[in-house]
């Protein structure tokens, strides 16, 4: 009896050596996905309960932290802009030519109707940064062999408490992500899809986002063009550009 409890411990210990380190994993996933500089064009597909629509739109971004982006279809959305400097948010609307500053309860309404709230749209810091990470499993998804992560927020100010994650165990790309409010309660999923080579890194053209607690067949993210490590005009990235 002691020798086989010996060898069932023993091979549960090399089980559990065989995962990673879930903070590596991070890191690889923040090369693949954060950059010092983008620019994209992309495509936001909105499934309502009445049909869908697109809205079309550029954005300039700068390291995790500023970002500006210009909406350029329909008509009704066009000439509408945002801004991002650190954790602030400012929304310009042609149609009143007002600017503004999007915050407290606001951060989580959403964003033209789509499953994004503002508060993601701030949301860009690097996982490493933001989340301790636990590898759990491997499992497959959308015919990729994936690394199951459980992620747990470092800090009280991240708009997720918790994460579950698939990751891509060759390309390092979350192909699934779970979030979690600090009650345990699914408030988003996550799902990316047609995975690229771009610049010498791998990254999804389409995310297709989920609020898990409304009605609706979520939102789609389309990404059109990118170009990675670019340089950003300074005249962006400040309030003045909002009205230009």
């Amino acid at each position: 009896m002691k020798n086989i409890l010996t060898g069932f411990l023993f091979v549960s210990t090399i089980s559990f050596a065989q995962y990673p380190d879930g903070s590596e994993l991070l890191e690889k996933i923040d090369e693949n996905m954060s950059s010092d500089s983008r620019i994209f064009t992309s495509t936001m597909v909105i499934h309502g309960r009445r049909g869908s629509r697109n809205i079309e739109s550029k954005t300039w971004s700068e390291g995790d932290n500023n970002s500006y982006t210009e909406y350029l279809a329909p008509a009704r959305e066009k000439g509408t802009k945002m801004l991002k400097l650190e954790d602030l948010l400012w929304m310009y609307s042609p149609s009143t030519d007002r600017t503004i500053k999007i915050s407290g309860h606001m951060l989580r309404q959403s964003v033209m109707g789509s499953d994004l709230s503002y508060e993601d749209m701030l949301d860009d810091k690097k996982m490493q940064e933001s989340y301790d990470a636990v590898v759990n499993a491997e499992e497959d998804f959308n015919g990729a062999s994936c690394w199951v992560i459980d992620l747990k927020a470092k800090t009280d100010d991240l708009a997720y408490d918790s994460r579950k994650i698939w990751v891509d165990k060759e390309k390092y790309i979350p192909m699934k992500q779970d979030l979690f409010a600090k009650s345990g309660k699914l408030l988003k999923r996550m799902e990316m899809s047609d995975v690229v080579r771009v610049q010498g890194r791998w990254y999804p053209r389409k995310m297709t986002f989920k609020d898990m607690l409304k009605d609706g067949k979520g939102t789609e993210f389309v990404v059109t063009e990118i170009q990675f490590d670019v340089p950003i005009p300074d005249d962006l990235l400040n309030k003045g550009s909002l009205k230009k």
